[in-house]
């Protein structure tokens, strides 16, 4: 018997373990509407329909609850052997990463890993796919061996080099900067990366808020909370995922520092 508890959207839980001093004086309106933006009762629903799926099949389940459609271009450029670094923009936060994996797991017969926030854990079906990050927990000390270990499996890595979704800037929708990790460690393990865009947008609210959060200073980002609710927003759409030409490893030489080989490679992928 699974327990369901397990794999399970809680508001109630989640404020109650992480804010224990402050839980009994969060209004009953404020909990109520976390629990409407975070479409935990739809969720939930999904989550117990679809928990004896695993990994790929997980993410088409979530691809048919989305009622997302996926058009792939460059098919071409996937390579059939060898082991590669995935690197896309992530204006989203919800379907082009489910979609990315799928087309890629599909591909690969399974055998793709995700770099990605250790909270995604939780979802029993996504867990196996996942390198679990969380670089301001315990798990701190523990990050440079996981990603150390992930690339040196022998899976495909998806990586979202920003770590969060697109922002808007200037008017512009585009990530934020990228990470060098992917640069560092394709080339220390000899993979070639290869470029992906995927086609797709926020709504107007998601980015002035994150705006606003950003000009009042603030921390925490509280745009990742309507994510959920952003992810509903995009059903019943037609996303298109670009894949470039791998670039080989050897081209990320001492001629530029590990950051603006990223950005470079951003570049290209703005450019698909």
């Amino acid at each position: 018997m699974i327990d369901d508890s397990l794999f399970l959207i809680d508001i109630d839980d989640i404020l109650r373990t992480k804010a224990p001093k402050y839980h009994k004086y969060i209004p009953r309106f404020l909990v109520s509407y976390l629990k409407r933006i975070v479409h935990q009762d739809e969720i939930n629903v999904f989550l117990r329909e679809s928990k004896d799926k695993l990994g790929v099949d997980f993410l088409q389940a979530s691809l048919d609850f989305l009622d997302a459609k996926i058009e792939v271009k460059g098919l071409e450029n996937l390579p059939k052997d060898g082991l590669y670094t995935f690197v896309s923009n992530h204006p989203l936060g919800g379907q082009d990463g489910v979609a990315l994996g799928y087309v890629l797991g599909r591909y690969y017969g399974g055998k793709v890993k995700y770099l990605v926030n250790d909270l995604l854990m939780n979802l029993r079906g996504l867990a196996p796919l996942c390198i679990p990050i969380n670089k301001t927990g315990k798990q701190a000390k523990d990050f440079p061996k996981m990603v150390e270990a992930g690339f040196n499996s022998d899976n495909q890595l998806i990586m979202f080099p920003a770590g969060i979704c697109s922002r808007r800037q200037n008017g512009v929708i585009r990530d934020l900067e990228w990470r060098k990790t992917f640069i560092v460690k394709s080339v220390q393990t000899k993979r070639d990366v290869v470029p992906v865009f995927f086609n797709g947008r926020n709504s107007d609210f998601f980015y002035n808020l994150a705006n606003v959060c950003k000009a009042l200073g603030i921390k925490f980002n509280i745009a990742m909370l309507y994510l959920a609710d952003e992810m509903f927003k995009n059903r019943h759409k037609t996303f298109t995922i670009t894949f470039g030409k791998p670039i080989p490893w050897q081209t990320f030489d001492k001629s530029r520092t590990p950051a603006q080989w990223a950005e470079y490679v951003k570049e290209i992928v703005y450019k698909l």
